[in-house]
This record gives structure tokens, C-alpha cells and sequence, in this order.
């Protein structure tokens, strides 16, 4: 090892990217793009420890595809990310870049490393090769570096630049204006920086997603509750004389449903999303949990493909409800129709259900992950 750890900044909310799919988690054959660049620096061999800045809203499941690395939550700006990040490194030298300069060569950081004694900060630059007008002045070319990361810098005076503005967007910019020295290497033009999804086009180190099917499943129960007048099932509101004991509105359907869909993307279950020791979940409406887990989804790469779902139910009857249940759930999951599958069934009066105490319910689910090169 180098005396070295990296901070991978995949924080950012994708505001420019054209894709539902936020660009660190497109797939890459079965990984997700922060975890194909982590694993690609990590493989060089370089790095005594591996620290990657993410989002609130991303975190908790990064943390289910590894170990390896330190998971940080990042700030409102870039700066506020890397000085969060920079709290867990404790290396001579951090090497800083973002989950969105995907193709980085082994080459590139061993230039780097090459003058790590020499400046503050090393950053790769490329030549301009077009004209370069500014303010209506024309600059000499020749002159002119763009700027690329990653970025090496001497971990203490880093972090101190960090301390007086993190109104910067580069390490660079920040360790020379607190007077450190900086110096350049050649970048490398494959190193493009994930902006746009046109991007996608020119990074050659990427391969589409793979073709599988991810499955899960869900079961829920609900018990009924006398002093109501009626539940909901598959979003359905059902006037029927009682209604179901739950925190919330007490769907049993769409909570098993998302179940299966957690259960098929690996993000453990429903109680852990929406548990019932929170108020903000107090009578919600069901089909807002749903539409939260769907989102999700969808910002994590995945697409629904079909789901399976099976009412046990003595009371009520529902054979005339099965219709518009369905019809409900394709709307909600944005699916054709054929693409939901409702059935109910008994118990021949045996059991809880058989005894018309509750309802249960059992989901499936089968997701793909988002092809995004079928999309340019």
C-alpha cells in the first residue's frame, strides 16, 4: 500500500442526466456504476482503504453490496462531501474523484502517485484543441488546462483548505487558495466525466446491463378491526361493514406487494422502510408507500416486470373485485394489465382467515435492471 486511501464522491443527484435512473446506479453487466469504479480503483492495488460519499436516500442500500468499503453520507455541495469523506481517512494522501469519471486507467494514477512529494495537490489536465474565446477575447490555447480528476493531494493541508471554503469545484482550487502548490500530469481522453446520458457513447470500459430476471416475494397479515366500516385491498376501498387493524391504512395487498418488490432488489422489507414506530406513517395511504418504494426503484436501476398476487380471504368476497383490482395495480405500477395477476381464494374455513378474523396475502415480483444503452 501507498500511505494512500480514495474518496469516491457519488453524492450527486443526477439533476442533468436524462435518465429517471440516477447514473450511479446504472448497471454495468451485474454492478452498479459506483461499485464498478470502486472495485476498479480497488484492483490497482493501491488504496489502504476505500471511502465512498453518498446520499441519504442511497446509502442504506449501497451498504448491502459490500463491506469493503466505508460508506459516508455527503453534504448539499461537493465541498461539504469530501470534508465529510475526509473525516474517515487517516493516509498521508487521499486521492479524490467522482463515481462519474468512470473509466480511469491504472496509468493515470500511477502518474499521479509519481509526484505526490512534489506538490500539495496533482491534478491530470488535458490540452484544449479548440479555440477558446472569453469575454470576446480570444486565449491562447496553448495556455489552457481542463481539468480532470482524479485529484492527489497531500491529505493535511486538503483537509485545511477544506476548512476555510468548500465553494470550490476541484481540490485543486481549494488547496491553491489556501497557498498550497499544485502540479499537473497528462490526463487521458478516455477518462470522460458522466454528465449527460450522450456520455454513455464515448465510455468504452462500460458493457450493458446482463439479462436477468431478479424475483421476490412478500406476505403480509391483517387482522380485522370491528369498529370499521371498511378496508382497502389493492388500493381499493372495500365498504364492508369492518376494517383492518394497521398503523397504516392497513392495504395488506400493497404491503405484501412491496415486499416482493423490496425482496427482489435486495433492500430488506417494508418494516424497515415505513416502521410502525413512526407517526409519520399513522393512517398513510398505502399507495403512497408503493409510489416511495417505486421511485426508488426506478432512481436504482431496476424496471417492474410482472407481479403475481394472491388474496386468502374467507370474508370478504372478492371475485367481483378481482377487475378492478387489477386494472388499480397496473395503474399504479405503470404495467399492462396482463402484466398483474390478481387471485383470491379461502381456506375452507380452517385457520385464522378460515374463521374470518383477517386477511392475508402473498405477492410476487420480478424486476430487470434498466438497459440503458437500448436508450441512446
Amino acid at each position: 500500500m501507498d500511505n494512500l486511501s480514495l474518496v469516491l464522491l457519488a453524492a450527486g443527484s443526477s439533476s442533468r442526466f436524462e435518465f429517471v435512473t440516477k447514473k450511479q446506479w446504472l448497471w454495468c453487466d451485474d454492478k452498479p456504476l459506483w461499485k464498478f469504479v470502486a472495485d476498479n480503483f480497488k484492483e490497482s492495488g493501491y488504496f489502504d482503504n476505500i471511502v465512498i460519499v453518498s446520499s441519504k436516500t442511497d446509502i442504506d442500500y449501497m451498504k448491502n453490496f459490500t463491506d469493503e468499503y466505508i460508506f459516508v453520507e455527503g453534504g448539499n455541495t461537493r465541498g461539504e462531501s469530501l470534508k465529510n469523506g475526509l473525516n474517515f481517512v487517516d493516509t498521508d494522501y487521499v486521492l479524490v474523484s467522482d463515481v462519474a469519471r468512470v473509466c480511469i486507467g491504472k496509468s493515470l494514477i500511477e502518474r499521479l502517485l509519481d509526484k505526490k512529494e512534489d506538490y500539495d495537490v496533482v491534478v491530470p489536465y488535458l490540452n484544449s484543441v479548440d479555440t477558446v474565446v472569453y469575454k470576446n477575447e480570444t486565449i491562447n490555447r496553448d495556455e489552457i488546462k481542463l481539468i480532470q480528476t482524479p485529484q492527489l493531494s497531500k491529505t493535511s493541508v486538503l483537509k485545511k483548505a477544506l476548512e476555510i471554503s468548500t465553494d470550490f469545484t476541484d481540490d485543486s482550487s481549494a488547496v491553491v487558495a489556501y497557498g498550497g502548490s499544485r502540479g499537473f500530469v497528462q490526463g487521458e481522453k478516455s477518462a470522460v466525466k458522466l454528465t449527460y446520458k450522450d456520455d454513455l457513447k464515448l465510455l468504452e470500459c462500460l458493457t450493458p446491463p446482463c439479462d436477468i430476471t431478479l424475483s421476490g416475494n412478500g406476505f403480509d397479515v391483517h387482522k380485522f378491526d370491528m369498529s370499521k366500516d371498511f378496508l382497502y385491498l389493492c388500493g381499493e376501498k372495500i365498504e364492508c361493514g369492518y376494517g383492518f387493524e394497521a398503523h397504516s391504512d392497513g392495504d395488506v395487498a400493497l404491503h405484501a406487494l412491496i415486499d416482493a418488490i423490496l425482496g427482489a432488489i435486495g433492500f430488506g422489507d417494508i418494516g424497515e422502510l415505513f416502521p410502525d414506530t413512526d407517526e409519520t406513517y399513522k393512517d398513510m395511504d398505502s399507495k403512497i408507500l408503493l409510489k416511495n418504494v417505486l421511485d426508488k426503484v426506478v432512481s436504482f436501476g431496476y424496471e417492474l416486470v410482472n407481479v403475481d398476487i394472491t388474496v386468502i380471504a374467507q370474508q370478504p368476497r372478492l371475485k367481483d373485485y378481482k377487475p378492478s383490482f387489477r386494472k388499480n395495480l397496473a395503474k399504479l405500477l405503470n404495467l399492462d394489465m396482463q402484466r398483474v395477476n390478481i387471485k383470491a381464494t379461502t381456506t375452507e374455513k380452517l385457520g385464522f382467515t378460515g374463521r374470518k378474523e383477517g386477511v392475508a396475502v402473498m405477492a410476487n415480483a420480478n424486476l430487470k435492471y434498466f438497459d440503458w444503452s437500448k436508450k441512446l
